[in-house]
């Protein structure tokens, strides 16, 4: 994430007239300045490729009480109850509510705040580079908390994840670390059966919906890529073993050779984070909300320090909700105000910005797992 401000002349006297020695015209120029990045910050912040991302956004205004009618956002067939996972405040455990379809669901919304200020010499020399880190930095605060929050939420979602007896949870096949294109398979599997109707069979609207979209580490799109030259099989061929070794067709090899940076793979959309694999951020905190989920998860029992996560989710349906309030005057989502506690002598200029917003998931049946065994 990178924030630029042009040497224009126009944004050139902009920033020199924050340095002013009269408070009015540095005020006014400061306060300019915030209008015209706020929604550049905003828009930033959105198109992250993020976990965060992956939320469809519902707008509101800034001073309205939000909610949401869970009829509207449920097929006609689908079951009569649903979980509903959602945060008090940001980074809190989420809380899951067994609701009717005909309720009408009131949200939850939290503030994200950020506070940054330098020096005033810095706009007085018209340092550019200074102001866009600044505002760099700002928006990367925002972007850090909104993605520790959607983590809690989805994967505290994920872990006490159940349906008609069918945790969402999996392990891969092999227990070698492995992760095979047999292992997408179940998952796509496991998705479309807890995704049944709500007598457990065949949805009236069709059939059962499934991935769209994987959530991985490097070490997991390592093994998608060493498809290209390894063995995929689990079963061995006839008089053969388990052992005897068979490749992916030539097509699927040849693509993933081609395209090492796995965009997509078996049609299914690959995001690959930092923060998933052993021992890392989000794995510690799917492992941490495993064990509060207790032992109703067969996942709980099977998950231990230093395995690896996949996380499957289905984008096709309104589950991931992110309810974001906006300014009534300029409609924008990030408010941007400059700070005005500093000073002449302090020799700062500041800024204030801050994002209400509320997160939930409407339905877990969008969220699936498999848990990669590292351990042997």
């Amino acid at each position: 994430m990178k924030i630029t401000l042009k040497r224009t002349p126009e944004q050139i006297e902009l920033v020199k007239a924050m340095a002013s020695r009269n408070r009015t015209v540095a005020y006014e120029a400061q306060v300019a300045l915030a209008e015209f990045i706020g929604p550049v910050l905003a828009e930033v912040i959105n198109n992250a490729p993020t976990i965060s991302s992956l939320f469809t956004t519902l707008q509101f205004n800034a001073d309205d009480n939000p909610s949401i009618p869970l009829d509207l956002y449920n097929d006609i067939n689908d079951q009569d109850y649903v979980k509903v996972y959602s945060q008090s405040h940001a980074g809190g455990l989420p809380t899951n509510q067994v609701l009717p379809t005909a309720s009408e669901l009131k949200i939850a919304t939290y503030g994200l705040d950020t506070a940054v200020s330098f020096d005033r010499r810095y706009a007085a020399k018209s340092r550019m580079d200074v102001v866009s880190k600044t505002f760099t930095r700002a928006a990367q605060e925002i972007l850090a908390k909104q993605e520790t929050t959607s983590a809690t939420l989805v994967l505290g979602a994920l872990a006490d994840a159940s349906t008609n007896s069918t945790d969402h949870v999996r392990k891969t096949t092999l227990t070698d670390g492995s992760f095979l294109l047999d292992d997408i398979n179940k998952m796509m599997t496991l998705a479309k059966r807890i995704n049944g109707s709500f007598l457990g069979g065949t949805p009236a609207a069709g059939s059962a919906r499934g991935i769209t979209d994987l959530i991985v580490s490097p070490e997991v799109v390592e093994e998608l890529r060493a498809m290209a030259y390894n063995p995929i099989n689990t079963k061995g061929g006839a008089g053969g073993t388990s052992v005897d070794g068979l490749a992916a067709p030539d097509e699927i090899r040849m693509s993933v050779y081609n395209s090492a940076g796995l965009p997509e793979f078996y049609g299914i959309s690959i995001m690959e984070i930092l923060e998933l694999g052993a021992g890392k951020r989000f794995t510690n905190l799917f492992e941490t909300a495993q064990a509060d989920a207790g032992t109703g998860s067969t996942g709980a029992k099977t998950f231990t320090t230093g395995d690896d996560l996949v996380i499957g989710l289905d984008r096709s349906r309104d589950s991931l909700i992110r309810a974001v309030a906006v300014d009534e005057d300029n409609g924008g989502e990030f408010n941007l105000i400059a700070d005005d506690q500093y000073s002449i002598r302090q020799n700062k200029i500041g800024y204030f910005g801050s994002i209400e917003e509320g997160r939930m998931v409407l339905d877990d049946r969008a969220l699936v797992g498999t848990i990669v065994d590292r351990t042997a």
